[in-house]
């Protein structure tokens, strides 16, 4: 797509001579004589630079590039870089322009050449600020508590403390198997808090050695040890303003466990062979897949750590623990890893979804992600099979328990069993044929009467599908 450039002047032979050039250069050039027309240029289209006459009637060059930035405009505050052009140039003019908020300034007469690196320049740092701003609201949208797939009622009651929890700097201790989605709940408070703007910065406590873990967290002055060749910022100093998540904490050792400590008591932080103290505002989330309880009481985890960390606990179940989400979980990376892979719309046969549905999942979440994406990439066909899913390890019945944790009744459970798969096959099918009731109840061999009234049982509509 051409870069779209909007020069605003009052000279028409300048408008001419500098549309006609970028013209040349590949660049979609609109031309305005004054500032009020440029506001309804720019509240009508989105444009990758502006050159702006400093000296024009009605509204001047800075009347306009203050109503820009004010969000004096339809859609509020224009981030565009205004490159400011002036016959009558001083550096005090140019400072003044630059804390007005424009990307550079150059006097008449211009020079083709320095406008049209400034033009370049300009145009590279408003699609570099379009593309960040694209990612972020990618990355905010995609942790959206919405967005965490879990009907089980142990994963609701997590979703409203995590909301809760979101909105306040509390420290919080997710504790849950490896696969089960650690970090994934603590993005998503951080990404729901107010904070979001800010880093979050990840540390894996368990992939460091204690020497090498302390310097990562907190940093080191050069000559601080061996090799420490420069000054090294720390992940804390990184996630200034932010979150940082503390991965596995439950295998950090003591003395790392004590600094830690203070830093969550006094918020500072000292560099390893500094003796400045750096305060700090980070908002900290830690996880762990081991029993801090237990880990006290054999001394490995420091117990006035452990409260301070364990302000919001909360604790992930394994898949096996909820295992109505197996098929909603496996809906949900069967459609993404067919649209990342370019594949066409694929199903899985009935079959395939059953064994989904008595397996153990050593690996949790996980472990269903990877079978599921495995299972897009090698089937050729447009049905993933049983045998597409590789499992590694035994079949075994994984029955839902019912609310005091024990079996429910056998008739409950078995209607609750069939209810899970019925649903979730009709729901396939019906996103298969974009919402086809003749085809799918076709393929399904059922009557479409038959197919019609489970649709209604299950509150499923054709238009949800098309």
């Amino acid at each position: 797509m051409k870069a779209s450039v909007l020069i605003v002047d009052d000279e028409p032979d300048i408008q001419l001579v500098m549309s006609a050039n970028l013209k040349k250069e590949g660049y979609d050039v609109d031309a305005v004589g004054d500032g009020a027309e440029a506001l309804r240029r720019v509240e009508a289209r989105d444009y990758d630079a502006i050159i702006l006459d400093h000296q024009m009637p009605r509204l001047t060059g800075m009347e306009f590039l203050g109503r820009l930035r004010a969000g004096a405009v339809a859609g509020g505050a224009v981030d565009t870089p205004v490159i400011v052009i002036t016959a009558f140039g001083s550096i005090e003019m140019a400072v003044q322009a630059m804390k007005d908020g424009a990307y550079s300034f150059l006097t008449k007469p211009v020079r083709y050449e320095d406008l049209s690196q400034q033009v370049k320049n300009a145009v590279e740092r408003s699609r570099l600020s379009r593309e960040i701003r694209s990612l972020r609201t990618e990355v905010e949208d995609r942790y959206q508590f919405g967005n965490i797939i879990g009907r089980n009622p142990r994963m609701q009651d997590i979703f409203q403390i995590v909301n809760t929890v979101a909105e306040t700097d509390a420290t919080v201790l997710i504790h849950g198997e490896s696969g089960t989605g650690k970090e994934l709940i603590a993005r998503a408070i951080h990404y729901n808090s107010r904070r979001k703007e800010k880093p979050f910065v990840v540390v894996s406590c368990s992939a460091l050695p204690e020497a090498l873990l302390e310097s990562e967290l907190f940093g080191h002055e050069r000559g601080a040890f061996t090799g420490a060749i420069r000054q090294r910022i720390g992940r804390f100093e990184m996630a200034e303003g932010g979150t940082i998540f503390l991965d596995e904490i439950g295998e950090m050792s003591m003395p790392v466990q004590l600094k830690l400590l203070r830093v969550l008591q006094e918020r500072e932080i000292e560099r390893v062979g500094g003796n400045q103290t750096i305060k700090v505002d980070v908002r900290v989330i830690a996880a762990t897949h081991r029993d801090l309880q237990q880990a006290m009481q054999e001394r490995h985890f420091r117990q006035d750590l452990f409260y301070r960390l364990n302000v919001v606990p909360v604790n992930l179940p394994s898949l096996r623990d909820r295992f109505d989400d197996v098929p909603l979980l496996a809906a949900h990376f069967l459609r993404k890893y067919c649209a990342k892979n370019q594949r066409g719309e694929k199903t899985l046969s009935p079959e395939a979804l059953s064994a989904l549905c008595s397996y153990s999942y050593p690996g949790n979440v996980r472990e269903l992600e990877n079978m599921i994406e495995r299972a897009v990439i090698m089937e050729k066909g447009d049905t993933i099979q049983r045998a597409d899913l590789g499992f590694s390890a035994p079949l075994r019945k994984v029955l839902p328990p019912g609310p005091d944790g024990d079996l429910q009744p056998f008739r409950k459970m078995k209607s609750d069993v069939v209810e899970q798969f019925e649903r979730e096959y009709l729901s396939q099918l019906l996103r298969r044929y974009k919402g086809n009731l003749s085809r799918s109840a076709q393929h399904a061999g059922m009557n479409i009467k038959n197919f019609h009234e489970k649709m209604a049982r299950y509150g499923l509509k054709r238009e949800e599908f098309k």
